[in-house]
């Protein structure tokens, strides 16, 4: 009987990993990112018409779409997707913003980027103590989505001035 116990934990053992394992997500085409940059350009100096035009509309809610998609975690991948579209567009945004500046706002710029870090965790992560389900995955990850793009636009604002 034990002999049976100790095998029945090693295959449990053997197989948690497995099973806690999530898959690798997907990186975004080059279509996809050729989509949210063109639109981001296009809108540069208008915030507002960013996000409606171009967030969700062409890679995260054309994903929801699929089967892929449809469900929270399937949902919540496909906001990631986007938000790394926009997370590549704010790290240039941001060292585009860097040459621009002198010693003293850059040290400004790294303090308001880190304050801006914590604020978008803070928001984002609120979903999970408001909603308590999950449908704060995909919301949540929307969420992350929004927040980047908006800093991205905001980024490239600035280095306009």
């Amino acid at each position: 009987m034990a002999a049976r116990n100790l095998l029945a934990v090693a295959v449990i053992s053997a197989a948690l990993p497995l099973a806690c394992a999530q898959a690798e997500p997907r990186k975004p085409t080059a279509k996809e990112v050729s989509a949210i940059r063109n639109c981001a350009a296009k809108y540069q100096n208008d915030l507002d018409a960013v996000g409606r035009e171009c967030l969700f509309k062409l890679v995260g809610d054309p994903c929801t779409q699929t089967p892929e998609g449809s469900s929270n975690v399937g949902t919540a991948d496909c906001y990631r997707l986007e938000t790394a579209i926009w997370d590549n567009l704010l790290n240039e945004n941001f060292k585009s913003l860097l040459d621009t500046l002198e010693d003293q706002q850059i040290a400004k710029l790294r303090a308001m980027q880190r304050a801006w870090v914590a604020y978008r965790d803070t928001t984002c992560n609120f979903y999970w103590d408001k909603i308590q389900g999950t449908m704060a995955i995909p919301m949540s990850a929307a969420c992350n989505a929004r927040e980047t793009a908006r800093r991205a636009v905001l980024l490239q604002f600035f280095t306009q001035m």
